[in-house]
């Protein structure tokens, strides 16, 4: 497979005259339409709205208007992240017809740098799910361009899956809620980078969990990834959780050769041997070139991260689909019977079996009577595994575990699984994730010719640590 110009080198040659914006554009579009009907990494390929903006941007290099980080750069979104004029329905069929008036910020931000937006990539419904087979009625499975019979992960499967795919420059913008960029970055081999909570505006997100809900960016190489993750990143006086501060110099990580690094043993127990094998060889390999390595415990997140997670989750997303009942945003029905009736018609029609199920369990635990048990518990144990991870955080610049338990499994295997079973998938990425931790996934070795991942994670506001590690890694298990 031809090598993709990395994202800096391409927008180089975009700016020499060297490559054609409009017929790179033409070229990407071509490859999601034709590869779409059996990969199915995007709901949306706007091609017309996509065109329009190359033929805007290479017009304005001609006269030497335009200079942006990401100019010319290809850039698929999430489908729960608006775009002005492309339907976003979150891959659900409630929000069917739902074409936003607006760019979420973070769209604002890439268009602002030359970037060309080609469309709306799968998703579990709402983010809920591991693996992308959550998808909402109607929608098909993203699958993994590796082998197709197995699953792209989720729930930014398609932003990862088409990313792993595409032979030409392109980044996507994701979103993570409790390892939503990390897992399908490392079941597809490419680099997948989570920040803060508050580092990138949610403006224009459509919600799953508030306080959990992170928009991060999907890369073939980390370099490409902390490019679009800076363009992103910064202050939003429209997101009352964004932070205040610069962050323009991500992609240019701190230069240090004394790099401390925690192995989580909590998180290699219950992962598969060879894929535990290939993390630890990632990790002597950096131990070799003069990484100090020390082992750590996380005892508290490894026992309670998966309850409080999905106590937490499933509360504030019980909350936030309430407003989708077929009044104010897309799927609507006949004005039928009272308003009780008609709302739970419309929701039945709308929600599929996973997003019914996540609503039930969070109206469950913020019932009167429960949510002091349930949801308030779940945020003092949330504060608690805060806590272990600043005191880990002491000895270490980065901690490090395998990303998932597995490498991708195949969708006759993931039908095997309960509920439960598939929640506890997560195990490796959702503290981090509770936590509101910046980590990245990065591919460090591989199991049955698929990719295995490594999870570097660093302390709040902590990018460029996370970036310097992630780069390091990538660049010895190359």
């Amino acid at each position: 497979m031809k090598k993709a110009l990395g994202l800096n080198e391409f927008v180089k040659e975009v700016k020499r005259g060297n490559v054609s914006v409009v017929e790179h554009a033409e070229k990407i579009l071509e490859e999601a339409e034709k590869s779409n009907p059996r990969l199915h990494c995007f709901n949306v390929v706007s091609r017309q709205i996509a065109l329009e903006q190359a033929r805007e941007i290479e017009a304005e290099i001609k006269t030497g208007r335009h200079k942006g980080r990401l100019l010319g750069v290809p850039i698929s979104v999430k489908d729960c992240i608006c775009v002005k004029g492309v339907e976003s329905r979150a891959g659900s069929k409630i929000l069917s017809g739902y074409v936003p008036l607006f760019d979420a910020t973070v769209v604002e931000k890439a268009r602002a740098e030359g970037a060309i937006i080609m469309g709306k990539t799968a998703q579990d419904e709402f983010g809920f799910g591991t693996f992308s087979n959550n998808v909402g009625i109607g929608f098909e499975k993203p699958c993994n361009p590796l082998d197709v019979k197995r699953s792209c992960g989720g729930s930014s499967g398609g932003s990862a899956g088409f990313t792993a795919f595409t032979t030409l420059a392109h980044a996507s913008i994701s979103e993570s809620t409790g390892g939503s960029i990390a897992c399908p970055a490392s079941f597809c081999g490419v680099a997948g980078l989570t920040p803060t909570h508050g580092l990138v505006s949610r403006y224009g997100l459509i919600d799953y969990a508030n306080s959990l809900d992170k928009i991060g960016s999907i890369g073939k190489t980390v370099e490409d990834a902390a490019l679009l993750l800076e363009v992103i990143s910064g202050y939003d006086a429209r997101d009352s959780t964004s932070l205040q501060g610069s962050w323009e110099e991500l992609s240019k990580p701190l230069a240090s050769n004394d790099l401390k690094i925690g192995v989580v043993r909590d998180f290699f127990k219950g992962c598969d041997e060879a894929v535990q094998k290939e993390c630890m060889n990632a990790v002597k390999r950096l131990e070799g070139k003069g990484a100090k390595v020390e082992e750590i415990s996380l005892p508290l997140n490894a026992k309670y991260g998966i309850a409080a997670y999905y106590l937490a989750s499933t509360t504030e997303a019980s909350t936030n689909l309430a407003r989708f009942c077929g009044m104010r945003y897309g799927l609507h029905e006949k004005l039928e019977g009272n308003f009780n009736e008609y709302f739970s018609n419309v929701r039945s029609k709308g929600f599929g079996e996973e997003a019914k199920r996540r609503i039930l369990l969070g109206t469950f635990a913020r019932m009167a009577g429960f949510r002091d048990a349930y949801y308030l518990k779940a945020m003092k144990v949330r504060t608690l595994l805060i806590k272990e991870f600043k005191q880990a955080f002491s000895g270490v610049d980065v901690l490090v575990n395998p990303t998932m338990p597995i490498v991708a499994p195949k969708f006759d295997e993931i039908e095997k699984l309960s509920p439960l079973e598939q929640y506890a998938m997560d195990l490796c990425t959702v503290p981090a994730n509770l936590a509101g931790l910046p980590h990245a996934s990065v591919p460090v070795g591989e199991h049955r010719n698929m990719p295995v991942g490594l999870m570097i994670t660093a302390d709040h506001l902590q990018e460029k640590k996370m970036i310097e590690a992630a780069l390091a890694f990538e660049g010895a298990c190359r």
